[in-house]
């Protein structure tokens, strides 16, 4: 939950370290506040209040970034989510799951640093307005 005064944080979700420390060092130069997690279980298991968007691989050992996603989706946690994905998608499958959980956007890697803070600001613009209306 976002609270007043205070700016969301992204969380980036990729268990490649240097692809992850990359992304988080981009957002971070951006001057978004952002934390690294090595898989979904991670994830999980942190304090999330605060949370403005997800970074997050599809494919990741254990649950998978999809997988995350829809168990989020279950428990009623509506983040914007910007999946990332060296996984080729010729026909759309996993777009079109990623997107019926509301994933706010969809890149395959490689990406350019300015595709991904445009999509990242474009989910938490997502999420705000989310948080205004209620």
């Amino acid at each position: 939950m976002l609270t007043r005064g205070q700016p969301p944080w992204v969380a980036v979700v990729d268990d490649e370290l240097a692809l992850r420390e990359s992304i988080a060092g981009l957002l971070r130069s951006a001057g978004l506040p952002t934390t690294g997690f090595a898989s979904a279980e991670d994830f999980l298991g942190a304090n999330t209040s605060g949370l403005g968007c997800l970074v997050l691989d599809i494919r990741l050992p254990g649950m998978s970034g999809l997988e995350l996603q829809q168990h989020l989706h279950r428990m009623g946690r509506r983040l914007p989510v910007v999946f990332v994905t060296a996984e080729a998608d010729a026909d759309g499958r996993l777009c079109e799951q990623a997107c019926r959980c509301g994933a706010a956007a969809f890149l395959h890697k490689p990406f350019l640093g300015d595709d991904l803070l445009a999509e990242v600001h474009h989910a938490l613009a997502l999420q705000g307005s989310a948080h205004g209306s209620t």
